[in-house]
């Protein structure tokens, strides 16, 4: 059901590959709620992926550019400016890549130039596009910028590598930027620590099925969908958000603030008792 909460709004969402994008979900929510919005992703990524689907669906416009370069933000926001005819009032960052993870690269034998390119498309490039916009005075008094992060910024997740740097990164830049664009323009800046996920990124962290059964169980209203991750950044853009800034905000059915729920508790105990132990039950701990 759509509430018109973005009637009248324009909006620039990074990162939609394919439908399993959130950054997909995002825009169709985003234009059911009344919004023009313009997609961007890397050359290469719409290209290879499926976004000109998302554009037709949506009536958006398609401007690619490399969100590592500041050049190219100076060019997509002005352009995204030009189509939309006028100062965009929402954003989202959903750019996220890990060549360490890719490489199965443990944290303890990072190949640090992979790790920098990590730092760079997934967190600096975050400021790099607030810094473009504001320095272009491009985003309207109260628009709202957000960005995708997750738990593990703040918790140990195995498996989860320098993306949990990458996330901690991000965030601070959100509450850094978040105070000077505020008192500024009254910009906000925002952060949505979702649920694991079942996207294209997501896929990439190991044991990733195991993540998302273990959220799933240790959170009181499970996971949170794409769907609803989507829902929740509309109303985050709309003008029901106004005075909320600087805030990482767990969207996660409750996973954040849990230590150990009934049904995670039942399946390690099942774990536990049936696989590890020897048939004379000893602890096998190896």
């Amino acid at each position: 059901m759509a509430y018109g909460l973005l009637k009248g709004k324009k909006g620039i969402i990074f990162g939609a590959l394919n439908d399993a994008s959130i950054a997909w979900k995002v825009a169709e929510r985003a234009h059911e709620e009344g919004a023009e919005i313009v997609l961007t992703n890397t050359p290469v990524a719409c290209r290879m992926g499926t976004i000109d689907e998302l554009a037709a669906k949506t009536g958006s416009t398609i401007i690619p550019a490399d969100a590592t370069s500041v050049e190219d933000l100076e060019m997509l926001f002005s352009e995204a400016q030009k189509v939309l005819g006028g100062q965009i009032d929402f954003v989202l960052h959903s750019c996220a890549m890990s060549a360490n993870m890719r490489k199965k690269r443990t944290y303890d034998d990072l190949d640090y130039s992979l790790f920098e390119k990590t730092l760079d498309i997934s967190a600096i490039s975050f400021h790099k596009m607030i810094q473009v916009a504001k320095k272009m005075d491009a985003i309207a008094e109260y628009g709202s910028i957000l960005a995708l992060t997750y738990v593990a910024s703040h918790r140990t997740f195995f498996g989860y590598n320098d993306m949990a740097d990458a996330k901690s990164l991000l965030e601070s830049i959100a509450r850094s930027f978040g105070y000077i664009y505020g008192r500024e323009k009254n910009v906000r800046i925002n952060t949505v620590s979702q649920s694991p996920t079942f996207t294209t990124a997501g896929g990439g962290i190991k044991g990733f099925d195991g993540l998302y059964d273990f959220s799933d169980r240790m959170s009181p209203l499970g996971n949170a969908s794409a769907d609803e991750c989507a829902d929740y950044c509309v109303v985050m853009f709309s003008d029901l958000t106004k005075k909320v800034t600087m805030q990482t905000l767990f969207h996660d059915g409750g996973f954040s603030n849990m230590g150990m729920s009934l049904r995670g508790m039942t399946q390690y105990n099942k774990s536990f008792i049936d696989e590890n132990r020897d048939e004379n039950g000893k602890i096998i701990y190896g």
